[in-house]
């Protein structure tokens, strides 16, 4: 088998342990920021949470190859059942049952992520919180059982993903929104809020309302000031008398004038 002849698989196992360690680091910082609700103009919440379900796809691919290539490698006896179940493994047994600890966690969370629309949401959330501890057991075994973890550039990735995490897990505890406080269901962190009493019913006659006040009247119009008195009207002057006529009909100016008119 090439098992027995080739170190690759051993060289696959260890850099797929450390790259899936840091792709889950980037996962739950990633799922930090979709829960405390930052996303801007330029990059979007949306953005982030496809971010988020997209790495940690990538995450489990590198897990899954990890747990093949350790298994099928005959340099170290684990065992395919080791792989879900602690303590059964002959070569460090501890180190290994924490390796499948946070296996079994990231799966759990993994398989209720694909069955969301078919869960509650409440059970989602639960089982959701769950990742910290995964990526706990996960840091857990790599420091343990990782032939370069524990020095040189392994323990310096080591190092830093399990302080991203502890920074990450410090900010979401801290930093959450005040809406998502009150999801006490969803969080074991918070405390269960107490239900609200509604008021309880009496038996007796219902009590009658108090009346209503009746609007006041109107109030009286001012009276009306009577038009001022207007000023008497003056008397017509009486017709001018007319001319005095001379004796025979006539005016005595036409007849001065009809005798000048002769002259001429």
């Amino acid at each position: 088998m090439i098992a027995l002849t080739t170190p690759y698989l051993w060289y696959t196992t260890r850099a797929t342990g450390l790259v899936a360690l840091v792709l889950f680091t980037v996962v739950v910082s990633l799922g930090t920021l979709v829960a405390n609700r930052i996303g801007g103009s330029i990059v979007g919440r949306f953005e982030l949470n496809e971010l988020h379900r997209s790495l940690s796809i990538v995450a489990i691919a590198f897990l899954a190859l990890h747990i093949v290539t350790t298994v099928i490698d005959s340099f170290v006896a684990t065992g395919w059942i080791s792989v879900v179940v602690p303590f059964t493994s002959s070569y460090k047994r501890t180190a290994i049952a924490i390796g499948a600890v946070a296996f079994d966690l990231i799966a759990a969370v993994w398989i209720s992520s694909l069955l969301k629309v078919r869960v509650k949401n409440q059970t989602w959330r639960f089982i959701h919180w769950f990742s910290w501890l995964a990526v706990a057991s996960a840091l857990t075994h790599g420091f343990l059982a990782g032939t370069d973890a524990r020095h040189g550039v392994g323990l310096l990735i080591v190092s830093a993903c399990a302080m991203v995490v502890a920074a990450a897990a410090l900010w979401r505890f801290v930093a959450r929104p005040t809406r998502a406080a009150g999801r006490t269901a969803l969080s074991p962190l918070a405390s269960a809020p107490l239900p609200e009493r509604r008021p309880s019913r009496s038996l007796g006659p219902p009590e009658r309302s108090a009346p209503r006040a009746r609007p006041a009247p109107p109030a009286p119009h001012a009276p009306r000031t009577p038009p001022a008195p207007s000023a008497p009207r003056t008397p017509p002057s009486p017709p001018t008398p007319p001319a005095a006529r001379a004796p025979g009909g006539f005016a005595r100016s036409s007849f001065k004038d009809a005798s000048k008119r002769g002259r001429r």
